[in-house]
């Protein structure tokens, strides 16, 4: 590109960036005043091709060389071709966030995507999954993410740079490296730099067969080491086995622990400083990276939501350009399989209402005569979300009806703006939710008397009445329903939200807000392959059995869960890993490749004990001609690979039946998780 063509296409973006000074200014002080927190935010215009390799380098503009990179951007490239669906925006998690704004979106495009940036930076800056990166802590000063991911794309250009090192060899590290990045415990806080024990060092020579290399006579063994030494040497007692208990950061410990396989010496040595440093830096990335795995549908469905609510519930997107938006954010929903934006907003939505249907509920029934056995039958739901509406003060607000405000409660007006805007310096017309506060906005917008939502009161069922009815306490009683609705807080929804949005995860908050009641009332169901027909069929609407298939989809990223059971195995320094097995077989097609690339970073055997389900193909044929499905069996099987080739074998179930859960254990306290 001529230098000439490189200036106009930057003064382009910066025209095109001015046009969006106001709505980014504006979203951020809605943002605000609808309680986000989010970090500052830092938005630049980039075109298609600038797009592509952003989202093909997870959000920055500077990653570590590597053929992945190219193959990502191949991929998005040919998604946005052939109908795949556009990228509108890309931010990334860090303090001040960064996010980009592809120049061919409409206003209202862009006026979405910022809205969904807000929302995004604050889940960012707000959530505890994200500070395990940081120390455990969401401190500020500690979140420089694209910083960190630079250093690492310095340091391993240069090992590929230094003529002393073969290029092809750190490529190929990175892959081994890479292969593991899903293998940490992402539960645990990150600890950037790992000592190196003696441990390994200690255990990593086969000293029985080097005192047989040197031919000594028994006699001249016997004065230099004992009986039970040499015995244990030999095998004949159990030698050192660590970890103490199943260790699943698989890059931490191999960093520790592991070598590098000479294949020219056909034996373990040391990795080399430049080794352990690139699994460092891959390690650091992917605890970087695992929160955001983890709270996709979270995070994406917080970002629809607040977008949602500040796009068309305050009207930040114009009257001519809310059918522009409608369509952006129906396409943004509707787009096929397991849409995290869909799921996580409807679960972020059921989450409100719960919330507001159990304080209107609680109200209700600590009125005089009404009980959780008659408050169905006694109270009118339609009169009580009359009840519900805002005031018309409230739900109105323009220039000419200023003064009608001063008849609502003080706490929902915010009266230093309320006389700036008599005054004439702000637009209330166009920016009303200037005069309100938190509170006020929280009663403009409550979920309860959206239209979509005015059935969803009147659906609470008997045991949920009995259960909120069972532990009142008496120590507030109204006379009439009109008096208990008066003291409904309609903040309750939201500040629920800011909870659920601090500590969760997407496995702790499917598994809580996941419910029989959501899963009706959204119609959602499971589908599994048969092996009888060779097709996919529905397999089960039971909430529990869907609850169950979706939270295995999200345990773990989503990816079976490894673990190191012994570095010492057959005391010969092999490591042995387990699957822990929950209902979920093994590929053991990418497991034989996986275990090919853990031998490179351990230098030694690698062992993998796994479970898998296995059917007759007799029974297959005999299923068919009955309409059924044919029922496997479990059997545990092990991989080993020694340098050479990858073994599997069956093995006894008492080998593999410690791996087995009983049932599906997700761990799912956050409390405890973030001790």
């Amino acid at each position: 590109m001529s230098k000439r063509n490189s200036n106009a296409d930057r003064f382009r973006k910066q025209a095109i960036a001015s046009d969006l000074e106001e709505p980014v200014s504006e979203a951020r002080k809605l943002a605000q005043k609808l309680g986000l927190d989010p970090y500052p935010v830092k938005y630049w215009i980039i075109d298609y091709d600038e797009m592509n390799e952003l989202i093909a380098y997870g959000g920055f503009q500077s990653r570590y060389p590597h053929w992945r990179w190219g193959m990502q951007y191949d991929k998005q490239r040919k998604q946005g071709q052939y109908g795949g669906g556009k990228a509108f925006e890309i931010v990334n998690n860090d303090n001040p966030a960064h996010a980009f704004l592809q120049e061919s979106n409409t206003l209202a495009d862009q006026k979405a995507v910022i809205t969904h940036v807000e929302a995004h930076s604050d889940f960012f800056a707000n959530n505890e999954w994200f500070g395990l990166f940081t120390g455990g802590q969401l401190d500020e000063a500690q979140v420089n993410a694209a910083a960190m991911l630079e250093r690492h794309a310095r340091a391993i250009d240069g090992y590929m740079s230094d003529p002393d090192i073969d290029r092809a060899e750190v490529e190929k590290w990175i892959d081994h490296c890479l292969s593991l990045e899903d293998n940490i415990d992402q539960h645990r806080v990150f600890q950037r730099r790992l000592a190196v024990d003696g441990t390994a060092e200690e255990l990593d020579d086969d000293l029985a067969a080097k005192l047989d290399e040197l031919d000594l006579s028994d006699e001249i063994k016997g004065e230099v080491f004992d009986d039970e030494w040499l015995e244990q040497l030999e095998g004949d007692e159990e030698g050192v086995t660590f970890p103490d208990v199943p260790e699943k950061d698989l890059l931490a410990f191999v960093r520790e622990h592991g070598k590098q396989y000479d294949g020219e010496r056909e034996r373990a040595v040391e990795m080399t400083e430049w080794q352990r440093d690139v699994l460092d830096m891959m390690r650091a990335e992917a605890y970087y990276f695992a929160a955001q795995k983890m709270t996709k549908v979270m995070n994406e469905g917080w970002a629809a939501y607040w977008e949602s609510t500040m796009m068309t519930d305050e009207g930040f997107a114009g009257d001519d350009e809310f059918m522009n938006y409608a369509d952006h954010m129906a396409k943004v929903l509707a787009s096929g399989g397991l849409n995290p934006y869909s799921l996580g907003m409807e679960l972020w939505e059921y989450v409100e209402n719960t919330t507001n249907r159990r304080e209107v509920l609680e109200r209700l029934l600590r009125v005089e005569g009404i009980s959780w056995r008659n408050l169905s039958d006694v109270v009118d739901f339609d009169d009580v979300l009359a009840e519900l509406e805002p005031p018309d003060a409230l739900e109105s607000i323009s220039a000419d009806a200023l003064d009608d405000l001063t008849s609502l409660p003080d706490e929902w007006i915010d009266h230093e703006a309320l006389e700036r805007a008599r005054a004439g310096e702000i637009d209330v017309d166009q920016y009303p939710w200037k005069v309100l506060t938190y509170e006020g906005l929280a009663r403009r917008h409550y979920s309860l008397i959206k239209r979509q939502n005015r059935g969803f009161l009147s659906r609470v069922s008997q045991n949920e009445l009995e259960r909120i009815g069972r532990y009142l306490f008496d120590d507030a009683r109204y006379g009439s329903v009109e008096e208990a609705l008066a003291d409904v807080d309609f903040a309750a929804g939201w500040d629920r939200l800011y909870d659920v949005r601090e500590s969760h995860n997407d496995v702790t908050f499917l598994d809580e807000f996941l419910t029989e009641e959501f899963i009706t009332e959204n119609n959602y169901f499971t589908y599994e392959h048969s092996r009888a027909t060779g097709q996919f069929h529905v397999a089960s609407d039971a909430p529990a059995d869907v609850k169950k298939k979706l939270l295995l989809q999200f345990t773990n990223f989503g990816k079976p869960t490894i673990a190191v059971y012994d570095g010492n195995y057959n005391n010969a320094n092999e490591l042995l890993l387990g699957h822990q097995y929950n209902g979920v077989m093994l590929d053991l097609g990418q497991a034989r490749e996986t275990i090919k690339r853990i031998f490179e970073l351990w230098g030694r055997p690698v062992t993998l004990l796994t479970i898998v389900t296995e059917v007759d193909e007799h029974d297959i044929e005999v299923a068919k001609r009955r309409n059924r499905e044919p029922e496997a069996r479990e059997q545990g099987k092990l991989l080993r690979y020694d340098g050479t080739e990858v073994r599997i074998e069956d093995v006894p179930w008492e080998d593999v039946e410690h791996l087995e859960a009983d049932d599906v254990d997700y761990d799912t306290k956050p409390e405890d998780w973030l001790a």
